[in-house]
């Protein structure tokens, strides 16, 4: 309010001294005491009105200035701070970022070392598997083998008794079988001792 107040006596003031000047040009200028010219009036008016209100009107706008000043000021810090808050999450998501994706790398790296560590330890377990199944086949064919052996031999000697029986049934006499029984008696009795 003060500050249009200020401007209008301004105005005022510009006016009368665009009259006067006018007045001075066309060369209509009257002598008038100054007392009486209105132009002293209000250049009397301009100087009373700063005198009065000057300090009010200065100290007003001064403090509007301080005031928006502040403000700005306060904006620019809170700018500052907003910015700075701002580059430190964005540091930290930075961050969080990287260790994730380590963290990752960390996983797969370990997922592969588990899958090769597994596909390692079921190759081995086959490999133990087959040795043990072909160990329990060649076992068996021994055994079939030694089972074989066996029975041939049981054959061959049954063979051989009936053989052998029939032999001196036909071909020994009584007097020779019985040489033959005294003279195995005999061989036997060295070889029980």
């Amino acid at each position: 309010m003060l500050i249009n107040q200020a401007q209008a006596a301004a105005e005022t003031a510009v006016e009368a001294a665009a009259e006067a000047g006018h007045a001075v040009a066309n060369g209509a200028v009257h002598h008038v005491p100054f007392y009486q010219d209105t132009t002293f009036f209000v250049a009397v008016a301009f100087v009373l009105f700063f005198v009065f209100f000057g300090k009010k009107l200065f100290a007003a706008m001064a403090s509007s200035l301080d005031d928006r000043a502040q403000k700005i000021k306060d904006q620019i810090e809170e700018a500052t701070r907003l910015r700075e808050e701002a580059q430190e999450l964005l540091a930290s998501y930075e961050k969080k970022q990287h260790e994730a994706l380590k963290e990752a790398a960390n996983i797969v790296k370990a997922a592969k070392d588990e899958a090769e560590r597994l596909s390692v330890e079921a190759a081995e377990q086959l490999d133990a598997s087959l040795k043990r199944a072909e160990r329990l086949a060649k076992d068996r064919i021994a055994q079939a083998e030694v089972q074989a052996i066996a029975e041939v031999r049981t054959l061959a000697i049954n063979i051989a008794m009936e053989a052998t029986q029939r032999v001196l049934e036909q071909d020994v006499s009584a007097t020779k079988a019985d040489a033959l029984i005294d003279t195995a008696i005999k061989n036997m009795e060295g070889k029980l001792h």
